[in-house]
């Protein structure tokens, strides 16, 4: 057993005005937060975050042991997990309150992609983690110093409900062969497992059910009555002491064991090219899934705190943290909604309150980890299927379901990939119909009939078919609600087309480009395209309030020539101006619609033949 010395406040106090004087050192802020933060640091901001931190660090001590069962580590790789991986994503990462470490979905991913490889328990299911968790820290290293954090926008919140959502349900089925104590076979999949316990169903333990469920309904009720206290560590010393008083060890209640009473071992993960083949592909998946939950609790939390998050350098802190973990017997770790959460609600000022509660747990570690050989399982069971529960966000499922029939086929599909296959695939699977679902919106823009609305004092162009408005027999105007590019161009281009299937005498059509951002070469080459077609009929194309980065690309390829120079106008009053005179007045003195200000100046000779 390690020999620690005596430390007292005052030697944390001390410890954190270290960091202080560091950050006196001119090094650059961008990769050294803690440069920034440091600066800040003041006797009253240390003691807010020592609180904090010890508040941190009650929470982290069950969890850091159930999350660890969860990935099929033995529990004391959760707490090294949640001892190194909060200090070096607290000095390298952007949030000000976020607290990384040991997280629910995480482990869930980690068991899946590992347990393919080794059942845990094997000599190699620990080093294949470790390698896991260097990959993953590398990954993300790689892509916070490639300035790619921009990636965790392109995968919608409507995939990140359905993995985390199908994650709880594998977590929950992983853990009722526990709850009922029940001695069978651990898979990782979800069928096998739910088929294990429901074969073995006549073989419940009755006292073992009664503790776990005491632990439960003592989270539940902390958590309601008294939703400041630590509910998870009372609820497991109510398991605890009505496992003792049941005497549930000669009962046939398993207890957890007792833990080795160190710090994070050094530790070296398995560099094997075929080790490192195999791990890759998930340890990508595992990447992006720490990403996506990290940067989302510090932007959650942010948005609490009013600090502006940088998503790269969460990529950084991310990638650090599990990169150098990996050395110290820790796991691939992530943000953790919970801690980040009442790290802040404590009143934490800087990361320096998630450092305090990694060496909190430390301490707990080293001078209590004999305590844990009395834990019975049942008490752990009951504490991750309620941090499971937690993973379902129920008011957005609801929202998902009344907003969006394509959404909800969204969710649905994730969460069934994730139940039905391997989760680091269900990961892909989720980006993958998030980037199908960027893709579809973005490819498919709105073409919008637009027509002078007589209601208003200047006519001004509504929607025509919403607001029943009569469009000119000559002139189609519309709006195009998106940028122009190679993936929307025949979309675009189908919806003109269709306007000329629906009315023949359309030969000039008005685009009014308010809404494009951008246009590339292939947009250019359709829209020029288009005015020969219609040129070729007698009428043309026009575009209105082009903006300038749109104007340029036109011009400098040429396609305003193509087009027409004088068919590019600044306003679309300018623009419908000119085309009116373009137009055939014979047929406008025809014409009873009179939809522009510019028809009364053409004297009507007709008898209503065109209405």
């Amino acid at each position: 057993m390690y020999q620690f010395p005596r430390i007292s406040l005052g030697a944390l106090i001390a410890a954190s005005a270290n960091i202080r004087r560091l950050s006196r050192i001119r090094l650059p802020p961008k990769f050294f937060p803690f440069m920034v933060w440091g600066r800040q640091l003041t006797p009253k901001v240390i003691r807010d975050d020592f609180w904090a931190g010890l508040t941190g660090a009650i929470i982290a001590l069950p969890q850091g042991v159930a999350f660890a069962l969860i990935a099929g580590l033995p529990p004391q790789y959760g707490l090294y997990t949640a001892i190194v991986v909060p200090i070096i994503a607290g000095l390298f990462g952007s949030s000000r309150h976020m607290v990384s470490g040991p997280a629910t979905a995480i482990s869930m991913v980690v068991f899946s992609v590992v347990g393919q490889l080794a059942p845990p328990g094997d000599p190699h299911y620990l080093p294949y983690v470790l390698t896991l968790t260097f990959l993953t820290g590398l990954f993300q290293l790689l892509l916070g110093m490639a300035r790619m954090g921009v990636l965790v926008n392109f995968i919608s919140h409507t995939v990140v409900v359905g993995f985390t959502t199908g994650a709880a349900v594998l977590i929950v089925a992983s853990q009722i062969k526990h709850f009922l104590g029940l001695t069978v076979e651990s898979h990782s999949a979800f069928l096998p497992t739910v088929l294990s316990v429901i074969g073995h169903l006549f073989d419940t333990n009755l006292l073992v059910v009664a503790i776990a469920t005491m632990t439960l309904l003592t989270c539940q009720l902390v958590g309601k009555y008294r939703p400041r206290w630590p509910r998870m560590l009372i609820g497991i010393l109510a398991g605890s002491l009505l496992c003792w008083y049941l005497d549930g060890q000669n009962n046939g209640v398993a207890l957890l064991g007792s833990l080795p009473a160190s710090l994070p071992p050094p530790s070296l993960p398995d560099f094997s090219i075929n080790t490192v083949r195999q791990l890759a592909p998930g340890a990508l998946a595992v990447a992006m899934l720490g990403l996506i939950e990290a940067v989302s609790i510090a932007r959650s939390v942010a948005a609490r705190s009013h600090q502006r998050i940088d998503g790269n350098q969460e990529f950084i802190g991310q990638g650090l943290s599990n990169f150098f973990g990996s050395f110290f017997s820790c796991y691939a770790g992530s943000g953790s909604f919970t801690r980040s959460g009442v790290n802040y609600d404590a009143g934490a000022k800087t990361p320096l309150s998630s450092i305090f509660a990694a060496l909190f747990v430390a301490l707990a570690l080293v001078f209590f980890a004999p305590l844990a050989a009395y834990l019975p399982m049942p008490t752990m069971a009951a504490v991750i299927m309620l941090g499971a529960w937690n993973l379902v966000e129920g008011k957005h499922i609801r929202m998902i379901v009344r907003t969006s029939r394509r959404e909800t086929m969204v969710l649905i599909s994730t969460f069934l990939a994730t139940l039905f296959i391997a989760l680091e695939f269900a990961i892909y699977a989720g980006v993958l119909l998030s980037l199908i679902m960027y893709l579809q919106r973005t490819s498919h823009p709105r073409v919008v009939s637009l027509a002078p609305d007589s209601s208003k004092p200047k006519r001004q162009l509504g929607e025509a078919v919403r607001r029943h408005l009569p469009e000119c027999p000559q002139l189609k105007t519309v709006r195009l609600e998106g940028s122009l590019f190679f993936g929307a161009v025949n979309h675009v281009q189908d919806a003109l087309h269709r306007f000329a299937e629906q009315n023949s005498e359309w030969k000039h059509v008005l685009i009014i480009c308010t809404s494009v951002n951008f246009i590339d070469v292939a947009g250019a080459e359709m829209l020029a395209q288009e005015a020969g077609r219609l040129r070729a009929k007698g009428g043309g194309l026009y575009l209105s309030n082009l903006k300038s980065t749109v104007r340029t690309v036109l011009e400098r390829g040429g396609y305003a020539n193509l087009i027409g120079e004088d068919h590019l106008f600044t306003s679309k009053e300018q623009a419908i101006g000119v085309i009116f005179q373009r137009l055939d007045l014979d047929r406008c003195s025809l014409c009873a619609r009179r939809v522009f200000r510019e028809c009364a100046t053409v004297k009507f000779e007709g008898s209503g033949l065109i209405n």
